[in-house]
């Protein structure tokens, strides 16, 4: 097969995962020029099926994570699809799966069964809860937005708990696959070993929640539901203005003075309550009517311009074409069409910026089986000597 451009070009990837965090990781993998062959079952990824939105009468959902890829579907019960994965398993560089753990041994495709044939393969895994005693529990994100614990942090004080509104453990699973897959292959170019890497989707929560793991693990405390508040700085919340709620995060010292320079009220900036964060923090309630007075004057898009001119971060709260638009104004440019004519699909910028190896889009995301006579004529080759 042609190996593409890219940084990652010359590696073979076998993607053998569905939804979201290993697809997601699969295709960062693909821009950046690896070869990913995605294999679907005979009724393809779920995500075909998760809809409204469509673009045509694809799910937007499957859109989003699959670009680069080329399909082939296989039936793992069926003797002759399962040889032509295991086939391909023994080519890849790189090996990629979401099953329950332990769910593909009975096909010869698991770790240790791969290794012996291609001991040099970068076999990743991505589970719930690890191999452990969580083996046997389902990993869906929101779940682990559950039992992490980030939802006692999302919602209003006096309120229910709320999920995030994206499958973050899932993104953020998928992106430790990546690091891990690089790592494991700089090690595979040093000892021409493979290894497993393993990740789950529990501990990506748990290291994921950042501030608050620390508070816990470091200093025992019990985060808790704030709102838009933040524990430990201040301002670093929503703040009305004239027309219209606007972020402010003024997250040091320097930052609030010059916050307090364009408000107009310089003073409070030198008033002992209010002189370093850890006093605005512990004094957030005398402090924030006299913000709010201020930026009550103005509209938000007015002191974004103004705050923004002057070093201050803020922003509005803009919905999800606010956020392209604001790219795009950036220089950003967020979109990229892939494919050509009627399977020219726009998609998502990839989010690296290489000044040698920048990303490409060189595939639409594959239609069910869309490349299996390709690949089945390529599988049953023999290998080149």
């Amino acid at each position: 097969m042609e190996a593409p451009a890219g940084p990652l070009s010359g590696l073979l990837v076998a993607d053998f995962s569905r939804v979201l965090a290993g697809p997601y990781a699969t295709m960062l993998l693909a821009d950046l020029g690896a070869e990913v062959v995605k294999v679907e079952g005979p009724h393809g990824d779920e995500t075909r099926t998760w809809m409204p939105p469509v673009r045509g009468d694809v799910s937007t959902y499957y859109l989003g994570v699959n670009r680069g890829k080329r399909s082939i579907a296989l039936d793992l019960r069926d003797n002759a699809d399962a040889g032509l994965a295991r086939e391909l398993a023994a080519r890849a560089d790189v090996v990629i799966e979401n099953f329950k753990p332990g769910g593909l041994a009975k096909y010869g495709l698991d770790y240790a069964s791969v290794r012996q044939v291609n001991p040099g393969a970068v076999y990743a895994s991505i589970s719930g809860f690890g191999t452990g005693a969580g083996a046997h529990v389902p990993g869906y994100d929101l779940m682990v937005q559950a039992v992490s614990g980030l939802m006692s942090l999302t919602g209003d004080p006096d309120g229910p708990p709320y999920r995030a509104g994206i499958s973050v453990f899932d993104v953020m699973a998928g992106n430790h696959a990546v690091i891990g897959i690089l790592a494991a292959l700089r090690h595979r170019d040093a000892t021409g070993e493979g290894q497993h890497v393993e990740v789950n989707l529990l501990s990506s929560a748990l290291t994921g929640l950042v501030n608050h793991s620390s508070a816990y693990a470091a200093g025992g405390v019990v985060p808790y539901r704030m709102g838009n508040a933040h524990p430990s700085v201040f301002p670093y919340e929503p703040l009305p203005t004239a027309d219209a709620d606007l972020i402010v995060a003024a997250a040091n010292d320097g930052q609030f003075r010059r916050l307090c320079e364009v408000l107009g009220i310089p003073g409070v900036a030198d008033d002992p309550r209010f002189a370093r964060n850890a006093d605005r923090t512990g004094n957030r309630a005398e402090l924030r009517p006299l913000l709010v007075a201020r930026l009550a004057t103005r509209g938000a898009q007015e002191w974004f311009d103004a705050l923004t001119k002057a070093g201050v971060p803020c922003g509005p709260i803009n919905t999800i074409d606010g956020g392209f638009a604001l790219a795009e104004r950036f220089g950003l440019d967020p979109i990229v069409e892939v494919g050509d004519g009627d399977r020219a699909v726009p998609t998502t910028r990839h989010p690296i910026r290489f000044s040698a190896t920048p990303a490409s889009y060189r595939l639409p995301p594959p239609e069910l089986d869309e490349h299996g006579a390709q690949l089945r004529a390529w599988l049953t080759k023999e290998r080149d000597a």
